[in-house]
């Protein structure tokens, strides 16, 4: 079915649930479209955390699992997608009639670049539940086209969270860290906006943190504030090959995973490391590989670097980042970029991705292509996501 034209200040609902699993963000946002530009307005944004027992299963289905596993799964987050869409709904002040589309990433629980890659998160469910049209299934037809599937983020990232004047890196650290360098205000040539992942973001500090301390984060960064940092083993760690393959590039868990996590801790052990300061060694890598990326492969000297995810809130790899652009500043004769967080500049990072999801879903509708060809890698641009409609007995 082909998806209806969205009407004059359309409002979507993004959904988006990452690689760092702590939960569903949901933005409800009104597009317009004036001075020849799409503008975003964030009505209301929520999050939807995961309990131990979902997180659990989505970590595990990572790894193992049945068939019967992944089908219960797909379908109890396709209601968990729809309550979160429903309590952002709820909290926007807007009913069902007033949302255009649902517009869903679901959880990866694959993503083989090259190859294929596997969203999961019943969108029927989610359209059921909220009583509203629903696109999904967003990194598959790009993938079909020969790209990676990711990044999706550098559209929005040009649209919408540009410098003025300027060359700006968005610095996004979830679960994996990935970069988008925007030209001055966002430009209309998608062709010279570049993309890809940088390596771990959360996801080491986050599994050491676990193993270590049974913790599911490190809240504020107590515990790698109190480490030392092993520069052995980070600069040893930088000889990753993931790290020395050229754009366009992408990466998930299916490399960074609990034998992965369980290595490093060994490794970081074998140093003579303390638990606290395996956490602080974890951040001061996921800061290098950053710094390391843009000395590789980024040309341009962006004049900040602006970061989200749940990366940004910990002052410990922040401060770690800024030391990073200063080293490599320092060796390499290259400016060195102000680091700047998201939610200083435009509204609440952990919304960032769903706002992100909630474009590529108006993009759909408006029948424009969602995909950054130079950021993933396919042969031309196309139209992402697949259309679910509103069941005709919600629309009479």
């Amino acid at each position: 079915m082909t998806a209806p034209a969205p009407r004059d200040g359309a409002v979507l609902v993004g959904l988006m649930s990452g690689t760092s699993l702590d939960g569903i963000s949901a933005a409800v946002v009104r597009f317009t479209e004036h001075d020849g530009r799409v503008h975003a307005d964030v009505l209301h944004a929520t999050q939807h955390a995961y309990d131990a027992s979902a997180r659990e299963r989505l970590l595990a289905a990572m790894h193992q699992g049945s068939a019967r596993d992944y089908c219960r799964l797909s379908a109890d987050l396709g209601d968990w997608l729809g309550d979160a869409a429903l309590a952002a709904m709820r909290g926007a002040g807007v009913s069902a009639a007033d949302v255009q589309a649902v517009a869903s990433h679901g959880q990866t629980l694959w993503h083989e670049p090259g190859h294929s890659t596997w969203q999961i998160g019943d969108a029927a469910r989610i359209a059921e539940r909220t009583g509203c049209a629903v696109i999904n299934d967003f990194r598959v037809r790009d993938m079909a086209v020969g790209g990676q599937g990711a990044p999706l983020v550098p559209m929005a990232d040009r649209v919408l969270f540009s410098h003025p004047t300027a060359w700006r890196a968005l610095q996004n650290i979830g679960g994996i860290g990935n970069v988008t360098l925007v030209p001055p205000g966002g430009g209309d040539d998608n062709d010279i906006v570049r993309a890809f992942d940088t390596g771990p973001g959360v996801v080491i500090i986050d599994g050491v943190t676990q193993r270590l301390f049974g913790l599911p984060f490190d809240r504020d960064a107590a515990i790698a504030g109190s480490g030392r940092i092993l520069e052995k083993i980070v600069i040893e760690m930088l000889e990753l090959p993931y790290l020395h393959d050229a754009p366009p590039k992408s990466t998930g868990r299916e490399l960074f995973t609990p034998a992965f996590i369980d290595a490093f801790i060994e490794r970081c052990t074998a140093a003579g490391g303390a638990p606290a300061d395996i956490v602080a060694t974890a951040c001061a890598f996921t800061a290098a590989t950053i710094g390391d990326q843009y000395t590789r492969f980024i040309t341009e000297s962006p004049a900040d670097v602006v970061l989200s995810g749940g990366g940004a809130r910990n002052p410990f790899l922040v401060r770690c980042i800024e030391g990073a652009f200063m080293w490599h500043g320092e060796r390499f004769g290259r400016p060195v970029p102000a680091v700047r967080l998201f939610d200083d500049l435009f509204f609440d990072a952990e919304a960032k991705e769903a706002v992100a999801f909630a474009l590529l879903g108006y993009l759909h509708l408006t029948g424009r292509p969602g995909n950054v060809p130079t950021a993933t890698g396919a042969r031309a641009p196309r139209v992402l996501g697949a259309f679910t409609p509103v069941a005709p007995s919600l629309t009479s």
